[in-house]
């Protein structure tokens, strides 16, 4: 069909507004798979994120997050009310991106201009990894759509080494895009006593 985009928002969004009831207050300060962020830096930048993806469909060039890059997250910045307002935010990201013209031509996201199918691209595996990453870091089940993780799998290689991590199995295609961004999928919340393994630096 005509009407038709290349990936499909709706499954990693579901997901993280899933997720996000999950989170409690006694969350914000642990630590996630990215390296220095809590749980609060973490939701900041999925926050920001989120408007910087939604403004590139929308082809704007002068919005933070579009003409500059994404602030460093800080739990700090989380607006009060981000129970209740991200929600809306990834419903309003999912629905930009279901205009093929969001995917035509070329995007702005972070102060480079890309091709748009490569900032759609992009969006969707932030949305996935950083949906992983709140989930480990808050003892949540986590689910991704294989159709999309397959897609993830073939961007974060055109970008990335191959992983230095070895798995006693075979990895399924969530772990392998995981370790093509630079996770480790054995990271777990630190336990009393324990040493937590860092996996990422919070990009991609």
């Amino acid at each position: 069909m005509a009407d038709r985009v290349p990936l499909d928002f709706d499954p990693p969004v579901r997901q993280l507004r899933a997720l996000l009831l999950g989170v409690g207050d006694d969350d914000m300060p642990a630590p996630t798979p990215c390296a220095e962020w809590t749980v609060g830096d973490l939701l900041d930048h999925i926050v920001d994120l989120t408007r910087a993806f939604t403004q590139a469909a929308q082809k704007l060039t002068e919005a933070p997050g579009t003409a500059t890059p994404v602030p460093l997250p800080s739990a700090a910045h989380l607006p009060a009310h981000w129970r209740s307002r991200l929600p809306v935010l990834l419903e309003d990201l999912a629905t930009a991106w279901k205009d093929p013209c969001a995917w035509t031509g070329s995007a702005q996201s972070g102060g480079s201009t890309m091709p748009a199918a490569a900032v759609g691209t992009a969006a969707v595996a932030e949305l996935t990894l950083h949906g992983w990453d709140l989930a480990r870091a808050t003892c949540q089940d986590f689910a991704a759509d294989p159709r999309i993780l397959e897609a993830l799998i073939e961007f974060l290689s055109q970008r990335h080494e191959a992983p230095s991590i070895t798995l006693a199995d075979e990895p399924t295609l969530l772990e392998q895009a995981l370790m093509l961004s630079g996770r480790d999928p054995r990271w777990r919340p630190r336990r009393r006593g324990e040493v937590s393994t860092r996996s990422t630096t919070g990009a991609e």
